[in-house]
């Protein structure tokens, strides 16, 4: 322990616990913002649900715990309250030596090659979308986004082909997905989903995990598996995972990489049609279909990720005592990285209420400044795959449709268990639809950094 370092925890509110649970799940980010601007940088909450925790607005303290040991900083244990929904054997809420197996057994499908292949399967799956979107009205595109991103997830990730299932599996996600504070409750406490209130939840997920059990076993038979190129294929054949393993795995990338990119989507859609020069730029970045065209629309997927990301915090439990930003913390703390407090911190980004999305055209991004996907050992498997998807699906829409810009104050958030949406789900008007030659084909180069 440095002579400096201070015992015990840092300051924070003095409500009482149950009263900050109620905060936290109704006004997460906004409630954050507030203790970061009376505290400062490193201030503690406590809730009923996940007892103390420290967060961190300072990209000093992050390196800490992204660098750190993660025998002593579990990330495992601290998403334990999804352990309802996406299982116990989740790569999401496992720790040690499991899951750096796990993960590497999970790594083939999100290199960068294997993403590459998958670019005109996105690209014609947004397409098809696009075509049936209304025009001369105002409509919320964050359910079309999340219909784009599941359909690429189930063909790409899961690689179901049959059409009933594939229909069934259309239906029934996005039931199990719609998931709010009540049902949280349920995921966070499974034994609530055996009582009436929940028994919706149960049901739903009773019936994906036939559907995905299906897909296992049909994929476990295929004697041309090899020639596959889903990611459940390669999780077969790379072997290691039982059947409930597997499953488990699905059920995270359908959960961590469909609704998350969808709502990337919304909310990059939400901005641009806010802001008619940037705008302007991205459609003729999209028509133009070459290297730089592609790289300001990775830079608008990177400025609407820092400016509206879509998750607020990542967290790591303590196994042991740590020395963090002047603190010695006990064992057993939760320690938070605040993605929104950082990725709004004048001094790290100037003007940060202004999306701006050339700041981030040739930036070398750090990963304690800039980290929608997390950080350390735990940086999302599919960073890579969803910053090509955002990439592909943006160019797809800009190409495709004529949209309205609107002089309308700014989307709010609305909490969706852990996921930050706009509040009344990116509204949009298409004023025209354009006559395109074909699909925008390509397979996009994928930094393997990200991956």
């Amino acid at each position: 322990m440095s002579p400096t370092a201070r015992n015990g925890l840092p300051a924070g509110p003095k409500l009482p616990a149950v009263l900050q649970l109620v905060l936290m799940m109704r006004w997460w980010p906004q409630f954050v913002a507030a203790c970061r601007r009376r505290h400062g940088k490193i201030f503690t909450l406590r809730n009923t649900m996940m007892g103390e925790m420290v967060y961190l607005a300072d990209p000093d303290a992050i390196k800490t715990v992204f660098a750190g040991d993660p025998r002593i900083f579990h990330a495992g244990e601290a998403n334990s309250m999804l352990g309802g929904l996406l299982g116990d054997s989740s790569v999401l809420v496992i720790d040690d030596d499991v899951h750096r197996e796990r993960r590497r057994l999970m790594m083939a499908p999100f290199h960068r090659d294997a993403v590459a292949r998958q670019a005109e399967l996105m690209a014609e799956i947004a397409a098809e979308n696009i075509a049936s979107w209304p025009v001369g009205e105002s409509f919320p595109v964050a359910p079309k986004t999340s219909e784009i991103t599941l359909e690429v997830i189930l063909r790409t990730v899961i690689g179901a082909s049959d059409p009933a299932r594939l229909a069934a599996l259309r239906d029934v996600m996005p039931r199990l997905l719609r998931v709010g504070a009540w049902e949280s409750l349920a995921i966070a406490k499974p034994s609530l989903q055996s009582r009436l209130p929940w028994r919706r939840l149960a049901r739903n997920m009773e019936e994906s995990d036939r559907l995905l059990y299906a897909e296992i076993a049909e994929r476990r038979a295929d004697p041309d598996i090899a020639e596959r190129t889903d990611a459940l294929a390669m999780l077969v054949q790379a072997g290691g995972m039982s059947d409930k393993e597997l499953r488990d795995q699905l059920i995270t990338l359908l959960v961590a990489g469909h609704d998350t990119t969808a709502t990337g989507l919304a909310w990059a859609l939400e901005r641009l049609t806010r802001h008619p020069a940037i705008l302007a730029k991205a459609v003729a970045a999209a028509e133009a279909g070459d290297a730089a065209g592609d790289e300001y629309l990775d830079a608008i997927a990177k400025e609407t990720l820092r400016i509206r990301p879509v998750v607020p915090d990542v967290g790591r439990i303590l196994k042991e005592p740590v020395e963090v930003a002047g603190y010695r913390l006990p064992a057993g703390v939760m320690v938070v990285p605040s993605i929104t407090s950082v990725h709004a911190d004048p001094n790290v980004y100037p003007d940060p209420d202004t999306f701006d999305p050339d700041r981030m055209v040739g930036a070398t991004l750090s990963p304690t400044t800039w980290f929608p996907f997390g950080g350390g050992n735990r940086r999302c498997l599919g960073a890579g795959f969803a910053m090509v998807e955002m990439r592909i699906v943006l160019r797809e829409i800009l190409r495709r449709v004529d949209l309205a810009t609107t002089a309308e104050a700014g989307e709010k958030t609305r909490l969706k268990h852990v996921i930050m949406t706009p509040a009344r789900g990116g509204r949009v008007t298409v004023r025209a639809v354009k006559q395109v030659a074909s699909v925008a084909a390509g397979a996009p180069e994928v930094p393997s950094a990200s991956l």
